[in-house]
């Protein structure tokens, strides 16, 4: 079914001809992002971890870090990992240095707990010390990670992965614990106020770390790597600034596997990807609850272009963990398609996480197929957690334009709150979705979703009933 433009206010339907404020958007703010996100570029100088003692099936995390530390004292270079195999605990990346796997390297990063010092992190959106991410750097500038190697995280059921399904193996027994004893102390201590510091996880939690995770960084590029069993989510840059993420294999099917995750990061660019995650494909985030409310960093300024997306509960998410708020997301030229992948558009939070979110222009993208809706929007995310909760949070000025899909259960979804309209000004124009089962669903008070020239045709066994 044409969707018919009644659904358009009148002022709408007069200026169609007019330049929208998508329109502009792509031709101002646009341009004016990408200029300003600029990838670092590093000395010709190269550091072997060979030289350093790294042997293949022998932990060299030592020896990769020492070549690290070369690096960065003598002005920045590449620290290259050469074809083979190299067993490694946590690598700390320090300013000036790019980390080089080339072709047949991989990193597979140890089971031993021992290897994952406590560092300064955040944890669904939670501030803590918990175990090192498996690469990590701190208030460093001009990092790296780069080669057409792999990132293993070495993750399965019998030993990472155990710690979300708190499934019996007999690794680390002494030591590691289900994440059902950390994830509801940690939410426990930020409701209470705790101060960070005092937040110490690590042995006896559960709490796994992620594969790649740069805190209070800025000049970041991660580009032509392979990214696979992570134990937590691959990519979660913290409180960043200036990131390109280029040319990456996002490949993840445990609990969790978010693929790439800026949380708090400004000016970000995220371009011929490859994601097939357990979880979301690219989950946008700015902190929980409290924590974020009082460190308020927002996330923003960023272009999502020419990825593909398989499997994931979302293509390209915007939450839960939104506390701070996000705007300006540019996504276009982008592909979708797995009936393993949930939704193509995601936003989701809710009233104890709250957070304003706006300027959401997406354009030219193709979805083959998806389990619910190609844009869904759920302000009542986690309904357990948000009674009496009263950080209600606003969606607002979201723009689909050239967009067609081939399979979904909706077109639409919003879930809205019960009490407050606020969704607002969400537009969709020149859309086809076909073989849908329901056009739209929508619950709560929402403001009408404006639609221009969108098509919806119903699955034939709905147009039979």
């Amino acid at each position: 079914m044409k969707i018919p433009h009644l659904f358009l206010p009148l002022a709408a339907l007069a200026c169609v001809a007019c330049t929208s404020p998508a329109d502009k958007a792509w031709s101002e703010l646009y341009p004016q992002i990408e200029a300003k996100i600029v990838a670092p570029t590093f000395p010709d100088r190269n550091f072997d971890i060979r030289d350093f003692g790294a042997q293949p099936e022998v932990a060299c995390h030592e020896a990769i870090n020492a070549a690290i530390q070369a690096c960065n004292a003598e002005g920045g270079g590449h620290v290259i990992v050469p074809a083979g195999q190299w067993l490694s605990g946590a690598i700390t990346l320090l300013s000036n240095v790019d980390l080089h796997l080339e072709e047949g390297a991989t990193i597979l990063f140890s089971d031993d707990l021992d290897h994952y010092p406590m560092v300064r992190t955040r944890w669904e959106g939670m501030d803590c010390y918990n175990y090192s991410p498996m690469i990590y750097a701190n208030n460093q500038e001009n990092i790296a990670v780069t080669g057409l190697g792999t990132l293993d995280g070495g993750a399965s059921v019998k030993n990472w992965w155990a710690m979300c399904w708190n499934l019996e193996t007999d690794w680390e027994p002494e030591r590691r614990a289900s994440q059902k004893v950390g994830r509801p102390l940690l939410k426990e201590w930020l409701e209470q106020g705790k101060p960070v510091e005092e937040r110490l996880l690590g042995h006896g939690y559960g709490m796994r770390p992620q594969l790649v995770s740069p805190f209070e960084c800025k000049n970041i590029l991660i580009e032509g790597v392979t990214m696979i069993r992570s134990p937590f989510w691959n990519l979660h840059p913290v409180f960043c600034e200036n990131i390109t993420v280029r040319d990456v294999k996002f490949i993840n099917d445990g609990p969790n596997g978010d693929g790439c995750d800026p949380e708090s990061c400004n000016y970000v660019l995220i371009e011929d990807c490859f994601f097939n995650t357990g979880d979301d494909c690219i989950a946008i985030k700015s902190g929980r609850d409290e924590d974020a409310r009082s460190i308020n960093i927002p996330s923003q300024n960023m272009i999502v272009r020419n990825c593909e997306m398989k499997n994931g509960h979302g293509g390209v998410v915007i939450g839960s963990e939104i506390g701070s708020g996000y705007k300006n997301l540019f996504v276009e030229n982008c592909t979708m398609d797995s009936p393993q992948l949930d939704r193509a558009i995601r936003i989701k939070t809710n009233s104890r996480r709250g957070g304003l979110i706006e300027h959401i222009y997406v354009r030219n993208v193709t979805v083959g197929e998806c389990k619910e809706a190609i844009l869904k929007i759920n302000l009542i995310y986690d309904t357990k957690e948000i009674k009496d909760a009263q950080f209600h949070p606003t969606v607002q000025h979201v723009y689909l334009e050239n967009m067609t899909s081939q399979k979904s259960r909706y077109g639409v979804c919003v879930t809205a709150l019960d009490s407050l309209s606020n969704v607002h000004e969400i537009y969709l124009k020149n859309c086809t979705f076909n073989n849908v089962k329901a056009e739209e669903s929508i619950s709560g008070m929402c403001d009408p979703i404006h639609y221009e020239n969108v098509t919806m045709n119903l699955a034939p066994e709905e147009v039979a009933e």
